[in-house]
């Protein structure tokens, strides 16, 4: 008979439930747990283990059961809470949240969360440390605007001068860690005028999928395809939803970018402008292109070429 696991994953422990057992399991977030948590499910035929996305905390536990040869899917928690609500769960506690989630595993979707090799692992966290870099670099460019010493301006000074040379030694680091990971793809990418190698990362580590999966899959998966809001004969505005968001907003800068050296990217958003839409709204949907395009040219392998793009529809 197939099993389902749920694991409620903190930083210092896991509550797990097999389902349609019911066994409970409580271990460690460490490797002896996940051995015992293992051992714990004794040989079962498990079809599918369900956790949730937890900052982090759950990417040990998830690689060891991926490499044991296990199914799994990390889920954004929002969608574990949404589905405990419609199944009318209302409390929360860690034990209730992993029977929640072997519930959920047992009728969702067939799907699992691709394995993070350790290269494109230690690729990820070095762009986050950049990221964190630039972050304290631009919230100290606006204190010094503000100090009103020049003591406190000193500091701030000195903190900048600590944040550049950080970021230029990170970014060093980078460039070697993308050669060390040999994915094609980042060659590919940063041949495109708006993506340099920081963006090209990015998308290669939060979005391993691109250039592997339909494009309509991969706007999903960003979180620029638009959804229909429709019932009986209201029609409603189409707009996004979820998706990614580190790998949406890289996408939104390169796109700016994108948009003042390709023309025919250029042309449709000025077109949308003037049929009346937003700026966001506008450039959303050249997003939604330019990542559709980007998909199909890494899952060709074909070079770069300018966009040739269909006008708007009238709406």
């Amino acid at each position: 008979m197939a099993s389902f696991l749920g694991i409620d994953v903190s930083s210092r422990s896991l509550d797990a439930l097999v389902r349609p057992q019911g066994i409970k399991i409580h271990v460690s977030n460490d490797r002896a747990g996940f051995e015992e948590l293992q051992r714990s499910l004794g040989g079962r035929s498990i079809k599918r283990v369900l956790l949730e996305a937890t900052g982090g905390y759950e990417r040990d536990v998830m690689h060891f059961l991926q490499d044991g040869g296990y199914k799994v899917i990390r889920v954004n928690p929002k969608r574990a809470r949404a589905f405990a609500e419609s199944i009318g769960v209302k409390a929360k506690t860690d034990a209730i949240d992993a029977e929640v989630l072997a519930h959920y595993a047992e009728v969702i979707p067939d799907q699992s969360t691709l394995r993070i090799s350790p290269e494109r692992a230690l690729l990820r966290e070095l762009l986050q440390q950049r990221d964190r870099l630039v972050q304290q670099r631009d919230d100290d460019l606006r204190r010094l605007k503000q100090a009103q010493s020049r003591v406190v301006s000193d500091f701030l000074k000195a903190n900048l001068q600590h944040f550049k040379s950080q970021i230029k030694l990170v970014e060093q680091a980078i460039s070697q860690q993308a050669e060390a990971l040999k994915d094609e793809r980042v060659t590919q990418l940063v041949q495109v005028k708006g993506i340099g190698l920081v963006t090209a990362g990015k998308l290669v580590t939060l979005l391993p999928e691109l250039g592997r999966v339909e494009s309509r899959e991969i706007a999903s998966l960003v979180g620029v395809a638009p959804f229909n809001h429709d019932s009986g004969k209201f029609v409603g505005k189409r707009s996004i939803s979820g998706g990614r968001f580190e790998a949406r907003r890289s996408l939104y800068m390169s796109c700016l970018v994108a948009m003042k050296y390709n023309p025919a990217l250029k042309a449709r958003y000025e077109a949308l402008r003037e049929r009346g839409k937003v700026a966001k709204v506008a450039i959303v949907a050249c997003m939604r292109v330019f990542l559709v395009r980007l998909n199909a040219m890494l899952r060709t392998g074909e070079p770069w070429l300018d966009l040739v793009l269909p006008q708007p529809k009238r709406t």
